[in-house]
């Protein structure tokens, strides 16, 4: 008795620590998961926080004429200003070394020595951000742009302003008949320059300089005038793509667009006319026009209060544009100018009484709304970064800071079908990356989330049957000395490196089943027809027979049956194929059915990926037949019934809970599943069940698309949301997994 209770202490206190360090780990492990899921919440909540457009600072600037134009440069350091006397002020924002906060810090009159005293600037006409047209009222047409320097002579970073002249200092010849104009508009790159105008002569003319290599101070270059039939004699706006293919024409409430890529004739394109109420109390009309960024969508306002967004589409007429999506500005105003952001898919509008919206197109998302200026500013430019906007109200300059990091993600532009330019239909699609520069992401989840259930359920179809009738046959059936050697070779498969599996899978594996189509379906018949026959035949030899091989052995004569029977089926594959698919399976399924096919498809995915989810099935539902209790397929067998009935009533209920859970962690293991996937392949985020096709899954694309996505943009956070939607995909479907589990376990632990 003494030596029972001398050990019973440090028993004791083994158990309570064993029971302490399980419950502290338990702990932490829910404790990390929580830290991860509100770190993912942490990246990902910034991408759908809305614009903020708030003041920096403001600024007299004492202007002796009406102001036409403005802008910034790029750090948001300096601004300037030009005004009706041809004159452009520089004025520094924010303080440095050389000068102080709102000072002028360089002005320059633009229109020359060539100009009279008389002379002023009648328009000014924007291209980009740097490139200025200006228009003065003796009909010259002159090119300047207002360049920027960084300068670290004094130890710290100077915004050094100048104005350069694109074009020459001497005035552009436009016209060739001198005549002044009305309305311009003009698209420029490095080695040729396109105007569109109207003169005061009622004449549409375009204008193009080549030049001989690439434009500079003093570069030559050819003049080309053509002149293009329009019909009718006023125009009220003319825009010119910057890649210098269309220009658009608006006349009252037509809009002409005109294909400028022919040297010989400008022909009219398309005639876009938007569908507006015409009330006899306040009809409604267009009353602007801007150029979205990649020059493949035009916006038009209305008085109405609307922006609706216009881009060509492929129909069974051929391309023609059609209005995609409205924007309703104002109830009460007309939209009285549009702005457009220089490298994203972002607007912005102006009303007569100042009120500012701010808005983003495809997303259709209103990202702000609010007023600046109790009136129309009269003049108003976005930062070349669109982190700032810099407004002119009277002789006030006003520089306001733009918080608008990610505008194209909304939650419906993440799960709902969107009508991306350049596209026949709204479609899911990801792509987020591109060779342009005016490329615009693409982040649907649709179908990525879609590859990960897709594979999912190829992998899980191929290891499913297998796993689990291989662990009732080796729990139930097998010898005991025969499941000593089977049962830790199918566990140690589960440490097979999966980078193998998917190496093998894209290199080996694919080809073969591409070369041998025919032999694959002939498989699916041919071996569950030699496992029946076998144990047919092996059922019928007389018992001195059976006795003679040992029970530990039986099972293996399936093998040789099973090569025999795999081999047949690669034997006889050209032979089906020539007499059934004219000597070429996949031409047949690509030509005749109107099927893609891919080398690296479902097939091959659900194969690869079969092999690295069957160890962890097999394995927990192995456990779990192998441990219903004996006394219960006694009681069951004593009571008569055999040994399939048994099986099929007593033991695989009793470990349904069980054998539950192993599918479920193999359906997990499956979801999660990267490198497979990522090399057996083609890694294309599309929408199809077809087994011939291949998919990208959540956790490949992460794999894939992390290492070149910038820290903090919309595609880094997005790929963060996709672990995200993983996470909890993962978390419910684990949750209602053991609700069912604990539920089978209830129902069936009174056996």
């Amino acid at each position: 008795m003494a030596i029972a209770l001398k050990s019973t202490g440090p028993r004791q206190l083994k158990n309570t620590l064993a029971r302490w360090l399980i419950t502290v780990g338990g702990i932490s492990v829910l404790f990390t998961l929580v830290l991860i899921f509100l770190y993912l919440l942490y990246v990902i909540k910034p991408i759908f926080e809305s614009a903020k457009v708030e003041p920096v600072g403001q600024f007299e600037i004492r202007s002796t004429s009406p102001i036409l134009s403005t802008g910034i440069d790029e750090l948001k350091e300096v601004a300037f200003q030009i005004n009706q006397q041809g004159e452009i002020n520089f004025y520094q924002l924010v303080k440095s070394a050389a000068h102080e906060k709102g000072s002028l810090v360089l002005s320059k009159n633009l229109l020359g020595d060539k100009s009279t005293d008389s002379t002023t600037l009648v328009n000014v006409v924007d291209s980009g951000v740097e490139n200025k047209l200006l228009l003065d009222s003796e009909g010259n047409v002159q090119l300047v742009a207002a360049k920027f320097f960084s300068n670290f002579d004094t130890g710290t970073r100077e915004i050094i302003p100048s104005v350069a002249y694109p074009l020459g200092e001497e005035y552009l010849e436009i016209d060739e008949n001198g005549v002044a104009f009305s309305q311009l508009s003009f698209g420029m790159d490095d080695e040729k320059a396109v105007f569109v105008g109207f003169t005061d002569d009622q004449r549409l003319i375009k204008t193009s300089l080549i030049a001989e290599d690439d434009f500079t101070y003093d570069s030559a270059y050819e003049t080309i005038y053509q002149e293009i039939d329009f019909p009718v004699d006023h125009i009220d706006e003319i825009l010119v793509t910057p890649d210098m293919a269309l220009a658009f024409v608006r006349s009252d409430n037509q809009v002409y667009v005109y294909d400028l890529d022919d040297e010989d004739v400008v022909e009219l394109k398309a005639t876009i006319i938007p569908a507006l109420e015409q009330s006899s109390t306040k009809p409604e009309h267009l009353t602007s026009m801007a150029l979205l960024s990649g020059s493949s969508s035009i916006l038009l306002g209305n008085s109405a209060g609307n922006v609706t967004q216009w881009f060509e589409v492929a129909t069974d007429n051929g391309r023609q544009f059609k209005k995609i999506r409205s924007f309703k500005v104002s109830d009460n105003e007309a939209v009285s100018a549009i702005y457009t952001e220089q490298f994203r898919k972002s607007f912005y509008t102006l009303t007569p009484s100042g009120s500012m919206g701010v808005f983003y197109t495809t997303s259709e998302a209103e990202l702000w709304r609010g007023q600046l200026t109790p009136k129309q500013p009269t003049a108003f430019a976005i930062s070349p970064r669109a982190d700032g906007l810099v407004v002119i109200e009277n002789d006030l300059l006003k520089i306001f800071s733009v918080k608008n990091e990610h505008p194209e993600v909304t939650w419906s532009a993440l799960w709902e079908e969107v009508w991306y330019e350049g596209y026949p239909e709204p479609e899911f699609i990801w792509q987020s990356t591109s060779g342009s520069d005016d490329f615009e992401g693409k982040f649907s989840l649709v179908p990525i989330s879609f590859g990960t259930m897709k594979a999912a359920m190829y992998a899980m179809m191929f290891a499913v049957p297998i796993a689990l009738s291989s662990a009732i046959y080796t729990a139930y059936f097998m010898t005991p000395g025969m499941r000593r050697k089977v049962k830790p070779t199918i566990e140690l498969m589960e440490a097979f490196p999966t980078v193998i599996l998917g190496f093998l899978a894209g290199l080996w594996l694919a080809p073969i089943i591409e070369d041998y189509l025919p032999a694959i379906a002939m498989l699916l018949i041919l071996l569950p027809i030699s496992v029946f026959v076998t144990a047919f035949a092996w059922h019928k030899l007389p018992k001195k027979i059976k006795a003679k091989v040992p029970e530990t052995w039986a099972p293996m004569i399936l093998i040789p049956v099973l090569i025999l029977a795999a081999s047949c089926a690669f034997l006889l594959s050209p032979v089906f194929e020539t007499m059934f698919f004219g000597g070429d399976v996949r031409q047949f399924i690509t030509n005749d059915l109107d099927i893609n096919f891919d080398q690296r498809n479902s097939l091959v995915v659900g194969i690869a990926m079969g092999f690295a989810v069957i160890p962890t099935i097999f394995t927990m539902a192995e456990d779990a037949i192998f441990s219903v209790p004996k006394h219960l397929t006694s009681g069951s067998l004593a009571l008569g019934a055999t040994q399939w009935q048994t099986l099929a009533k007593v033991v695989l209920l009793t470990a349904s809970p069980g054998i539950f859970s192993a599918v479920m962690m193999g359906l997990g293991r499956a979801v999660g599943e990267t490198m497979i996937v990522l090399m057996a392949t083609g890694n294309t985020p599309i929408l199809d069940w077809s087994i011939f096709q291949g998919m990208r899954t959540l956790a490949a694309n992460i794999a894939v698309e992390m290492p070149e996505s910038e820290v903090g943009s919309s595609h880094y956070r997005i790929l963060f949301l996709a672990a995200f939607v993983l996470f909890v995909f993962t978390f419910i479907f684990n949750t209602f997994a053991e609700l069912i589990r604990q539920r089978l376990r209830e129902k069936y632990s009174s056996l």
